[in-house]
């Protein structure tokens, strides 16, 4: 049995397809398949069920590919071991954003983060926060930024900045005279929110206190960006909430329907999150020096008020 194999083996199992996983193992059709069926024999079991379209997993394959995930995972390790002790800091790193941060933070660190740590090869992806999550926990994504806090035991937390939530009114709207606004004038009929799925959503309906008084049978816009968002509430659909970052994207005609709160304002808490276990350690230190750094001298609000990004119902754990 070698580590090559069980990295095949999980290849077939994540694909469902011998010649799919062939490609994502940059190896030959043939190859591959040789070498599953080597350590089938080794085994004396049948790991896969060939005669179903797509192929599955025998019983006894799902249980051989739990244990395969956690040794080609500490099989992988060693190199981070070597490299840590090293000092060195390059190598693949895998990094997840959710899709209300990636547009607006992406810019503003990619390029810098690039020149300084230029061994560093980022591979990025854009998920949702139970997305980044589960793939964290599977071990395809090194590490995320994600709105916090999500008090989950088997991630850690590393905050970079708080960013501020900002009314954006149209003219239209009925908080249009107001040059500042409160948590207490938020209504979420006239609310324009995002998409379920969006944590920036649940903040949005966290902060509407009396949600389930106001929510009855009124007619509801959503969208699932920001941007469109903001082109609705343009059209006099009604007001929305934009994270702070994104209102430094704004047209100058857009921004005079900008309305800052009263202070403390309330906002998100961005952070680094990546398994208690992960040991790129000096690559997330090298992600987390970069971003807080630019997003000091963007963001200086101080004194804030935490919304939690994880819905009212939805249990912690």
């Amino acid at each position: 049995m070698t580590i090559t194999q069980l990295h095949y083996v999980l290849a077939v199992a994540e694909h469902q397809n011998f010649t799919k996983a062939a490609r994502y193992c940059h190896v030959t059709q043939p190859t591959l398949s040789m070498q599953v069926q080597k350590l089938e024999d080794e085994l004396n079991v049948q790991i896969f069920d060939r005669g179903k379209k797509p192929i599955e997993l025998t019983a006894v394959g799902t249980k051989i590919v739990t244990q395969a995930k956690n040794i080609v995972a500490e099989a992988e390790r060693i190199n981070d071991i070597v490299d840590q002790e090293k000092g060195f800091i390059g190598g693949e790193f895998k990094l997840g954003m959710i899709p209300t941060i990636m547009p607006t933070l992406l810019p503003m660190f990619l390029k810098n983060f690039i020149k300084n740590f230029p061994m560093v090869k980022l591979k990025i992806e854009e998920l949702n926060t139970n997305e980044l999550i589960s793939r964290i926990h599977e071990g395809h994504l090194d590490a995320a930024i994600a709105a916090t806090p999500l008090r989950m035991n088997t991630i850690k937390e590393r905050v970079l900045f708080y960013e501020p939530f900002v009314g954006y009114i149209s003219p239209n709207h009925r908080l249009r005279d107001k040059t500042a606004i409160e948590i207490s004038d938020l209504n979420i009929n006239d609310m324009l929110l995002l998409e379920d799925g969006h944590c920036f959503r649940e903040g949005v309906l966290n902060l509407c206190k009396t949600l389930k008084e106001q929510q009855k049978e009124t007619f509801q816009l959503e969208s699932g960006s920001i941007e469109m968002l903001v082109k609705l509430s343009n059209e006099g659909m009604g007001m929305t909430l934009l994270p702070y970052l994104n209102t430094l994207d704004l047209k100058l005609t857009e921004l005079k329907n900008l309305r800052f709160f009263t202070n403390p304002p309330p906002a998100r808490e961005v952070s680094l999150i990546y398994n208690k276990n992960e040991l790129k350690i000096q690559i997330i230190e090298a992600i987390h020096r970069t971003i807080s750094g630019i997003t000091r001298s963007a963001i200086k609000f101080q004194d804030v008020q935490i919304i939690s990004p994880i819905a009212k119902n939805e249990p912690q754990t």
